[in-house]
């Protein structure tokens, strides 16, 4: 399970629903950096708009390792301000950007226009670029408008604020296995701070676990017999049912599951570690 497990939590704390203020956010991050989880990547995930209220919280021993995220939360050319959000990071020593993150709704409607947007705003960075699909469905389009791009991976969102942003787990298993398809990493967001799938009470939505795209992902990468199991992977709220197949991966089952899914973002870089030293006993 250590294989399939480290470096597997970005930090997303500037996100619904934990939403933490910038100082806390960066405060947080500079604990979960002192401690250094095997689970934690230690990326810190900052949407372009944020990136001065998170310079602003720095001091001059900082050194923070950046997921940007293209958004739409100020006007004007989104290349443009990914571009300029490059260059202010790329300028400061405290900073580093080690992937990008674009929501291909902010660059244009048809995967077709908005993706080679994103790749030519991005074309000098020299990190991964991970793209997402206005819905999970769209990921035929996206794979088709990349094919052939180095460097270059998908984004599934599990869930969000509103009902409509957790998707089905047919859904999900069909973005999971058209990446595999393709040979086309996926990192996911939302919704995923913790293990199994549940229904959590307070809003009513049913959420995706971690160790249920996991295993979606072990599967997928497995060859036709066992993608055909995946919806069933996403499915399962036992937890019993994940550990036994999870822990009885091979070493290079291991490393095909994570080399298709890299990461997810969550709100909580606590709850994820906490649910896998319940479940699964780790340190």
């Amino acid at each position: 399970m250590s294989a399939l497990l480290a470096g597997l939590v970005d930090d997303a704390g500037l996100f619904p629903p934990t939403a933490l203020p910038p100082a806390e956010a960066v405060a947080r991050h500079r604990r979960d950096r002192a401690a250094a989880h095997p689970m934690h990547t230690l990326r810190f995930l900052v949407p372009v708009g944020r990136l001065e209220e998170i310079r602003a919280e720095l001091r001059p021993d900082d050194r923070l390792v950046l997921g940007l995220i293209a958004d739409a939360s100020a006007p004007g050319d989104p290349a443009q301000r990914l571009r300029s959000a490059l260059a202010t990071v790329a300028a400061d020593d405290r900073l580093e950007t080690a992937l990008i993150e674009a929501p291909l709704a902010v660059f244009g409607a048809d995967p077709a226009t908005a993706a080679p947007a994103v790749l030519a705003a991005t074309a000098d960075a020299g990190v991964p670029v991970f793209l997402e699909p206005a819905a999970p469905s769209g990921i035929d389009a996206l794979l088709t408008a990349v094919a052939g791009a180095p460097g270059v991976g998908a984004k599934l969102r599990c869930g969000g604020v509103r009902a409509e942003l957790f998707p089905s787990p047919a859904e999900a298993a069909h973005f999971v296995l058209a990446c595999a398809r393709a040979g086309v990493p996926f990192k996911a967001t939302a919704g995923l701070h913790r293990a199994v799938r549940h229904q959590d009470p307070e809003t009513g939505f049913t959420h995706h676990g971690y160790l249920n795209l996991l295993l979606a992902a072990a599967r997928s990468a497995a060859g036709p017999t066992a993608a055909a199991l995946v919806p069933d992977a996403l499915e399962t709220t036992s937890p019993d049912t994940l550990v036994r197949e999870l822990t009885a991966l091979s070493a290079p089952a291991a490393a095909a599951a994570r080399a298709l899914f890299t990461s997810y973002g969550s709100c909580s870089t606590a709850t994820p570690v906490s649910e896998a030293r319940t479940l699964l006993g780790t340190a």
